[in-house]
């Protein structure tokens, strides 16, 4: 399995990496995509917000190449596979197999790495936050924090 999350991790920090760079650097030819698919990306470039889709994008690849902050880097580049997704879903199912791939690849290091994110799927708000106290229907901060609170 330690062979198949790094071939996994590797192989996930390529793709988000050079695909990252290509939004900057122009090296792989970009098809243009028809209809909507091509209406849909010429808005992202005209206004300027693959900038932070690049960016995101060589920052989890390398991230994920160098072995370090893993679960940082499949928090930023799970919405921006999420999207990836959608785009191919809904507007160009043609050149879904990439990102197919990157999913499979990222829910096996998700799996891996599922500790790292334990705490996201807590039902119920733990103890350490004592110092919030709910009245009535907004929480306030409790600067107080008396020994009542605590003994509560």
């Amino acid at each position: 399995m330690k062979y198949i999350v790094n071939i996994c991790r590797i192989v996930l920090g390529l793709i988000f990496t050079v695909f990252g760079l290509n939004g900057f650097l122009h090296f792989i030819p970009t098809p243009q995509y028809p209809g909507i698919a091509g209406q849909f990306l010429g808005a992202i470039f005209s206004s300027h917000f693959y900038i932070v889709v690049f960016l995101t994008q060589v920052v989890g690849g390398l991230l994920l190449l160098a072995n370090r902050y893993v679960p940082l880097a499949l928090l930023l580049l799970g919405p921006v596979l999420v999207n990836i997704l959608n785009f191919h879903i809904s507007m160009y199912p043609a050149t879904i197999a990439l990102a197919l791939a990157a999913t499979a690849f990222w829910l096996v290091l998700f799996f891996r790495m599922r500790s790292a994110f334990s705490g996201v799927f807590v039902r119920n708000v733990p103890a350490a936050w004592e110092g919030i106290r709910r009245e009535g229907n907004r929480g306030i901060l409790d600067s107080k924090n008396s020994a009542e609170d605590r003994a509560a």
